[in-house]
């Protein structure tokens, strides 16, 4: 029973990094463009450089 009292502290920090590393990337607009990505894969066309 004392290895909870590692457990869930334990879980509950990496619970917060993962959440704080979310809440991160919605700042950084890292999610702007969900629909370009998935429409490229389907388009015919081949590009060797991708757009900026």
């Amino acid at each position: 029973m004392q290895i909870l009292t590692i457990l869930i502290p334990a879980s509950l920090l990496l619970g917060g990094i993962g959440l704080a590393a979310f809440f991160w990337a919605m700042r950084t607009k890292q999610f702007d463009d969900p629909e370009g990505d998935a429409n490229r894969i389907l388009t015919k066309d081949w590009d060797d450089k991708p757009k900026p």
